[in-house]
């Protein structure tokens, strides 16, 4: 893959260092580029206001985004890509076409559009749409690309002593306390090794989303933690367990970035998201379902060896073939071809 000399536009909400790892990545691929935010801020105020009231923001959204045009007004891009996209204005989109009208506009969501019905609106302006959610793809014709993981994932391949049989590492939302407590309380009766860590970026913003979440009103904000580990600590965790809990969103079926980080390391995954099973990585060895409505576990799971996953899913799940999706060529071919939702779908 070369983009030698390509200059990229970089809009995205940050990410746990995802942003900043594509970014780089991008920069190693030859490629120049220029990031931005899509927010104004990320302060716990400017967070609660886009996700609950954008009108109210609305000035300073669009300063700031006025104030990219005119940053970068002086370069010719060849590309722009969004990701998420749930703050940026429609205006600067248009702005940017009239431009930079041989640029290729790039979209990619993590999230989906039942969640954001921003989304919807946002198709029309790119010239490629892609999303991580199977759904929204059928439905709305996007393209089909599922995450990534970042190197420090499968690097931690390395042996370990094993300090634990399940680790949960990941962001206080939705019902994942409600689930990881019965998890853990499960576990602890089959004398499984736990070790849990709910992050929050503050407890001010923790407060915030639970005016919000009503099932984040049963969480005991003494089990939170307030600093965002690295990767590379992630990273060595993993590398100290048998296996991994993944708690994905109720309303989402799209994998998780846990899930491909968690396979990559040789890892087991114990994940909630049925849907796993349309996919070409899932096999029963390493991956075991559970029912969010019925949580069990079997203890024989984790006395089983991790089975190899083949090197052509493997580089599939790569950052380096999430970039070629985009920006060279997309892969429907093999991820649409492999999923139930499509191979199965009559018009």
């Amino acid at each position: 893959m070369n983009l030698s000399g390509k200059k990229i536009l970089f809009l995205s909400a940050n990410f746990f260092g995802y942003e900043k790892a594509i970014s780089n990545r991008l920069r190693e691929w030859g490629a120049e580029v220029d990031f931005y935010n899509e927010r104004p801020s990320d302060s716990v105020f400017s967070k609660g206001v886009i996700r609950v009231n954008k009108d109210f923001y609305f000035k300073k959204i669009n300063s700031y985004y006025q104030k990219i045009l005119q940053e970068t007004n002086a370069h010719s891009y060849d590309f722009l890509l969004l990701i998420k996209g749930e703050t940026i204005p429609f205006f600067f989109l248009e702005k940017f076409r009239e431009r930079h009208p041989a640029a290729e506009m790039i979209y990619y969501s993590y999230d989906s559009a039942r969640e954001y019905p921003k989304f919807l609106k946002l198709y029309s302006y790119f010239d490629k749409n892609f999303t991580f959610e199977p759904k929204d793809a059928l439905q709305y014709n996007l393209h089909f690309r599922p995450l990534f993981y970042l190197n420090e994932y499968g690097a931690s391949l390395e042996n370990s002593p094993q300090k634990f049989d399940l680790v949960f590492i990941g962001t206080a939302h939705t019902d994942r306390f409600v689930i990881g407590e019965k998890i853990e309380e499960i576990c602890t009766k089959q004398n499984l090794r736990t070790y849990f860590y709910y992050y929050a970026p503050s407890k001010a913003a923790f407060l915030l989303k639970k005016i919000f979440d009503q099932n984040l009103k049963r969480f005991d904000v003494k089990k939170l933690s307030f600093k965002k580990l690295k990767h590379a600590e992630i990273a060595t965790m993993y590398s100290q367990t048998q296996a991994v809990l993944d708690i994905n969103k109720p309303f989402q079926e799209g994998l998780t970035m846990r899930t491909f980080e968690t396979l990559a390391a040789g890892k087991k995954l114990l994940t909630t998201n049925l849907d796993i099973k349309n996919y070409p990585l899932y096999q029963p060895e390493n991956v075991m379902i559970l029912d969010r409505k019925n949580l069990n576990i079997d203890i024989d799971f984790f006395k089983s060896t991790f089975k190899e996953i083949e090197s052509e899913t493997l580089e599939k799940m790569t950052l380096d073939s999430w970039i070629s999706c985009l920006f060279v060529k997309d892969q429907d071919d093999y991820w649409k071809n492999n999923h139930s939702y499509f191979t199965n779908f009559t018009p």
